[in-house]
């Protein structure tokens, strides 16, 4: 079983960074990556997507705002470099929440919480 995923940060490098992690997962799918919410919520029009790896801050429209934006929600790991998002992540039912730099062990404990999640709801 894979979820699918699509990753959304505005910075090119960090992308690039969890789109390897995604891509070396047994578990997950890359549908697509985003330099913005515009991007990945035209993509989510057309795919099926289990799982977003999601910045907070991003120009144009927050991560916050762009969640705001869809009628349907999928699991969110939220990822940024700073902690003081972190309470109001939980207010959307955030699966987790990484910061910057990102550790491989840290990274992979998220995803085992939005698989284990997953299969629960499948329940």
């Amino acid at each position: 079983m894979k979820l699918n995923c699509v990753v959304v940060d505005d910075s090119s490098i960090q992308r690039m960074i969890i789109a390897k992690l995604v891509n070396n997962h047994q578990n997950l799918h890359l549908i697509g990556d985003f330099s913005n919410a515009i991007e990945a919520k035209s993509c989510m029009s057309i795919h099926n997507v289990d799982l977003i790896f999601l910045d907070i801050e991003m120009p144009v429209i927050s991560g916050f705002d762009f969640l705001d934006g869809l009628k349907i929600k999928p699991q969110i790991i939220f990822i940024t470099s700073k902690s003081e998002y972190a309470m109001k992540a939980f207010d959307y039912d955030a699966t987790d929440y990484l910061q910057k730099p990102i550790a491989i062990d840290r990274f992979n404990a998220s995803v085992k919480r939005a698989i284990d999640f997953h299969l629960l709801k499948k329940r």
